[in-house]
């Protein structure tokens, strides 16, 4: 896929989810908005750069799923470079968190386990969780 197809694919997907707004970077490149604020933005179909909280940075960068952001490495900024089609599923998942997150449907913390009659019995064969 050329180089600036990969760019097109990304704002064609992040584009039409609902209520995000596309326009032009002030840096360049293409800024997706929701209700007025920066779901993150692309740099031509080279790299794409993402606000998150600090902690919720850590993690991404520490789990290898982004690099923290070249010129603020010290806040929540995150980026991703892309160097072929393969990066575009990883590109459009980093957004897709910001939105979700963004919407209030990211969990603030991680899921916990249903409940039923308020016990919870945790097979001692697999580990696995039972409610």
């Amino acid at each position: 896929m050329p180089r600036r197809e990969l760019e097109e694919r990304i704002v064609e997907i992040v584009g039409h989810w609902d209520g995000v707004e596309v326009s032009s970077h002030r840096f360049g490149g293409v800024e997706f908005r929701l209700d007025k604020r920066e779901i993150g933005h692309l740099h031509g179909d080279r790299q794409a750069d993402l606000p998150f909280p600090i902690r919720l940075r850590r993690s991404l960068v520490s789990a290898g799923r982004a690099e923290a952001h070249a010129l603020l490495p010290d806040t929540g900024w995150v980026s991703y470079r892309i160097r072929s089609e393969h990066d575009v599923p990883a590109v459009i998942d980093l957004f897709r968190m910001n939105y979700d997150r963004l919407r209030g449907a990211w969990p603030r913390t991680a899921p916990r386990p249903v409940m039923r009659n308020a016990t919870l019995v945790a097979d001692r064969v697999t580990g696995d969780l039972q409610a």
